[in-house]
C-alpha cells in the first residue's frame, strides 16, 4: 500500500511538473510571438543588441585608437579614411563613439538596476507592511517627486563631487522612487489574492510570502521599467558630462563628446551631429523596446 501511493504521489509530482514546464513554455511562446509582431520594437531591440555587441568587443572593431590625434586631419569632415570625420584633435569620431558605448551603457545601466533593486525592496515593504513604514517610503517618494530629475541630479553631484560613480548615484537616486511606486501598486494587489491569503493562513512567514509569492508577480512590471528608464539615464547622464560633472574631457563619453563639440558647430558640425544622434537613436531604441515588452507581457493585449 505504501509503494503504491508513493508511486501515485511521485507520478503526480511529475505530471504536476511537466504541466508547469508546458505553462512556462506555452507563456514564452506568446511573449515572443505578440513581441516579433511590433516591428518597430523588434528592429529597436536589434539596435541595442548591436550596441551590445559593440560595448563588448568595441576594442578590437575601432578603425583607431580613440584617443591618438592626428594633427594633419584636425576636424576634417566624413570621408573614406574617417567616416564620421575627427574632432578639434584629430581623433576618429567613429572609433570614439564605439569605445563611449560601453561607457555610456554601462553607466546607465548600472544606475537603473541600483534604482531598480532599491526602488523595489521599498516597494515591496510598503505596501506589504503598510501603516507607518508605507507613509515614510512614500513620503520620502514624494520629495524626490518634487524635484525635476535633472535638477536633482545636478545638485547630488554638486555635493558629491563631479566624475561617473557620483553619475551613477545621482541618476540611482531619482529613478528609485519610480520604482518604488510601481512595485508598492503590483504588491497592494498581489497581497490581496487567494494563493497568499492561502499561504498565510498556512503559517508562512511575511519574508517567505514576499519573496515567493508577491515578488515574481513584479517581475513584468520591474523588466519593462527597467528598459523604460535606461533611455532617461541615458540623458540625464549624458546632460551631467556635457555640464562638465561626470566623464573627463578626454573620456568617449557621448555627453563629454557633445560638450567639446559645441565650440565648433559654425564651422564643424559633425562634431557634434554624431554624438548626438547616436544618444537619439539609442534613447528612443530603448524607449521602443520598453514599450513593445509593457505589451507583449500584458495578457490583456491579443495583437
Amino acid at each position: 500500500m505504501n509503494n503504491n501511493s508513493a508511486t501515485v504521489e511521485a507520478g503526480s509530482s511529475g505530471s504536476g511538473e511537466t504541466l508547469a514546464v508546458k505553462r512556462n513554455k506555452g507563456r514564452a511562446a506568446v511573449f515572443f510571438s505578440k513581441f516579433c509582431k511590433q516591428r518597430m520594437s523588434l528592429a529597436a531591440g536589434i539596435f541595442i543588441l548591436l550596441l551590445v555587441v559593440l560595448a563588448i568587443f568595441g576594442p578590437f572593431l575601432t578603425p583607431f585608437d580613440p584617443n591618438e590625434p592626428d594633427y594633419d586631419a584636425l576636424m576634417s569632415s566624413p570621408s573614406a579614411a574617417h567616416w564620421a570625420g575627427t574632432d578639434e584633435y584629430g581623433r576618429d569620431i567613429l572609433s570614439r563613439l564605439i569605445d563611449g558605448t560601453r561607457l555610456t551603457l554601462s553607466v546607465s545601466l548600472s544606475a537603473v538596476l541600483i534604482a531598480a533593486v532599491l526602488g523595489t525592496i521599498l516597494g515591496l515593504l510598503s505596501g506589504y507592511y503598510g501603516g507607518w513604514l508605507d507613509r515614510l517610503i512614500m513620503r520620502s517618494s514624494d520629495v524626490l517627486f518634487s524635484f525635476p530629475d535633472l535638477l536633482l541630479a545636478i545638485g547630488i553631484v554638486a555635493i558629491l563631487g563631479p566624475g561617473l560613480s557620483n553619475v551613477v548615484i545621482a541618476v540611482a537616486v531619482f529613478g528609485t522612487p519610480s520604482f518604488a511606486r510601481i512595485i508598492r501598486s503590483v504588491t497592494l494587489s498581489a497581497k490581496e489574492t487567494l494563493f497568499v491569503e492561502a499561504a498565510r493562513s498556512m503559517g508562512a512567514k511575511n519574508g517567505r510570502i514576499i519573496w515567493k509569492h508577491i515578488f515574481p508577480e513584479t517581475l513584468s512590471s520591474i523588466i519593462v521599467n527597467v528598459t523604460m528608464k535606461i533611455g532617461g539615464a541615458i540623458l540625464a547622464a549624458s546632460s551631467l558630462s556635457f555640464l562638465g560633472m561626470g566623464a573627463k574631457p578626454t573620456e568617449p563619453d557621448w555627453g563629454a563628446m557633445l560638450s567639446m563639440g559645441r565650440d565648433y558647430l559654425s564651422i564643424a558640425p559633425h562634431i557634434v551631429y554624431f554624438p548626438g544622434a547616436a544618444i537619439f537613436l539609442t534613447v528612443l531604441a530603448f524607449n521602443l523596446v520598453g514599450d513593445g515588452l509593457r505589451d507583449a507581457l500584458d495578457p490583456k493585449t491579443k495583437n
